[in-house]
């Protein structure tokens, strides 16, 4: 029977792809905020500067019957950069970002608990870290308000987000962990997922660059996905852990003896 830990990356998962996903399906924003764009926009006479039309949100087109498919198709950043689709996207991915720290932490570890030398498992800990910053700096500074930091947070999240993963590879394909649980075509399967992202995200920063950027978006979601199924296959790692405990360790002289017996509470 799997252990209570084995639902979090499980459960992190499920938020991330229902999050992004339901910040889509909200209606009306994206075609009111680029309709007041578009004021001094393609076609204006004002001041304002020319904007390119904008991609056509599937999820929208699909809720509203206002979009064309063939329009065009949106990155995830655009999805999420007016409200109310940025509040909702700020909070999946603010806790989501939680949720991919604790797991970093806790298969940190567990990689040690498998003999995983230390220094490289504080590097692959510390790459997850920075996919969890990521993800929240994408969540909080919205391509269309802080452009700069926003590609900062992307990259975070998905180019150091997919190293976290080949850096895992890498280690237990070096270390082959005794008794580490899950079928045989696991790794197989992590190793073809991580070959995807990186695949994907070649393809995606070609095709933006070409421009072709329906296309370069696709690609962009389907990292997200992969990602998020990388990070719920951890699931059966964590199949066989009943729990955790924390322990506080302190200095001898650290404690005043007027104060010892705080110690204990």
């Amino acid at each position: 029977m799997w252990g209570y830990l084995a639902v979090l990356p499980i459960f992190l998962a499920v938020w991330a792809m229902v999050g992004v996903w339901t910040m889509s399906l909200v209606p009306g924003c994206m075609g009111e905020r680029w309709e007041f764009l578009g004021r001094e926009g393609p076609g204006s006479r004002g001041p304002g500067p020319a904007l390119p039309a904008p991609p056509s949100s599937f999820a929208l087109a699909v809720s509203n019957k206002s979009v064309n498919l063939t329009d065009g198709f949106p990155y995830i950043s655009l999805c999420g950069s007016f409200p109310p689709q940025s509040c909702i996207f700020s909070q999946f991915l603010n806790v989501g970002a939680a949720m991919v720290a604790w797991i970093c932490i806790l298969r940190y570890l567990q990689l040690r608990e498998w003999g995983i030398p230390k220094f490289p498992n504080q590097l692959c800990l510390g790459m997850g870290l920075l996919c969890a910053l990521g993800a929240s700096i994408v969540g909080n500074f919205q391509q269309t308000n802080e452009h700069s930091t926003h590609l900062v947070g992307s990259f975070l999240a998905f180019v150091v987000g997919v190293a976290y993963f080949w850096n895992q590879l890498v280690l237990l394909h070096l270390a082959k962990p005794q008794g580490q649980p899950g079928a045989p075509w696991i790794e197989p399967l992590r190793l073809l997922l991580c070959g995807l992202c990186t695949v994907l995200m070649v393809t995606m920063v070609v095709l933006h660059l070409w421009p072709l950027r329906s296309a370069a978006a696709v690609c962009e979601w389907s990292i997200a996905m992969l990602l998020f199924t990388l990070f719920g296959l951890l699931a059966v790692d964590f199949s066989h852990l009943s729990g955790f405990a924390i322990s506080l360790r302190s200095r001898p002289t650290s404690c005043p003896p007027s104060a010892a017996h705080l110690a204990s509470l």
